[in-house]
């Protein structure tokens, strides 16, 4: 039943490297030429600092092109691009939240690549003036030694709420993004008197509620935990570290963090802004990543890192959470108050 293993992560990546030496991409260097200045694109980001910097290396290595990733808040760079007719930046790679936001606004121009046309459509913009690159949907992981002990895997949210001794580990829905995200999106998935039920019934099993992604992961694969609840991301990373660790995708669904990208109106750099997005879907983009412990489900479902991936067709929320912040407040303070703390 075990749907990673670190064997499958190398392979993966070693096979893709191959490809790549064999001409797969043949004929991109052909495009460098080092006696002409180095062109730049300058990128809005909501991505973590490291991650964007592994990409912005990666692309000027093999393109003579350089991304200059600036990371802001959602809402800094909304209100940077409102204090700013002519934009300093080409394009925005942020989250869904953001594009959406900045969309409605008027601040990106339509485009729609080979590439772009491929994603599935409740992962871009029906007009093209954003697409999603990558998700990072929630999963749960049990530890090996325990899941040998079980009659029945859980393979559902109801299944996990109907464990009678599992130890649990998860992320306090107030500290992080992605983990609240999963809050909001199962209560508009089932409503919200059986969200808070099914996690009232979880909130007795969890031995931690922890601060970070990734630590009700390693929780998981040290022992000090039956079952985490997590990212997907997080979960790989581990998995490829050698942790002793299956991976769920539930069968009803689940929620997720998509990044997009878009193109500024009246970028300076469109063309090569363009070319860098839909870099951004491609093998290339995902095998940087991975290398650098960055593992994401492409949005592109043409690319070889999306038909090699076990987890392609995991069940996606069909609905999602359209919740102004005081509503986000309010779930959040009803969750601290009838289960969290009571």
């Amino acid at each position: 039943m075990r749907r990673y293993t670190s064997l499958i992560i190398t392979a993966f990546i070693a096979v893709m490297m191959a490809a790549i030496g064999s001409g797969y991409l043949a004929g991109h260097a052909d495009t460098m030429d080092a006696n002409n200045p180095v062109l730049s694109v300058r990128a809005y980001t909501t991505i973590p600092a490291e991650q964007a910097e592994v990409l912005a290396a990666e692309y000027q290595k093999d393109y003579n092109i350089r991304v200059e990733f600036i990371p802001m808040a959602e809402d800094d760079i909304l209100e940077t691009l409102r204090g700013n007719s002519t934009p300093k930046a080409d394009m925005v790679v942020a989250d869904r939240e953001t594009m959406e936001a900045l969309a409605v606004e008027g601040r990106f121009s339509s485009y729609v690549s080979e590439h772009s046309d491929q994603v599935p459509e409740t992962l871009k913009d029906p007009e093209g003036l954003w697409v999603g690159v990558w998700y990072d949907p929630i999963v749960i992981s049990i530890n090996n030694d325990y899941m040998a002990s079980l009659k029945r895997v859980p393979r559902s949210w109801a299944d996990l709420a109907a464990m009678p001794t599992a130890r649990i580990s998860m992320t306090d829905f107030i500290a992080s993004g992605a983990s609240s995200n999963f809050l909001f999106s199962l209560s508009n998935q089932y409503g919200e008197e059986t969200a808070f039920q099914i996690l009232s019934t979880i909130h007795p099993k969890v031995v931690q509620y922890s601060k970070y992604l990734s630590t009700p992961v390693r929780m998981a694969g040290m022992g000090e935990s039956d079952i985490a609840i997590s990212v997907c991301s997080e979960t790989m990373r581990y998995v490829r570290d050698g942790y002793p660790l299956t991976v769920i995708y539930p069968e009803d669904g689940t929620s997720y963090i998509l990044i997009g990208t878009g193109i500024l109106q009246g970028a300076e750099n469109e063309t090569a802004a363009k070319q860098f997005a839909d870099w951004l879907q491609g093998d290339e983009a995902q095998i940087v990543q991975q290398k650098n412990g960055f593992f994401f489900i492409p949005s592109n479902p043409a690319t070889m890192a999306y038909k090699s991936f076990a987890g392609k067709n995991i069940a996606l929320f069909r609905k999602r959470p359209i919740l102004g912040s005081s509503e986000r407040q309010r779930m959040l303070d009803k969750w601290v108050k009838e289960i969290r703390f009571k």
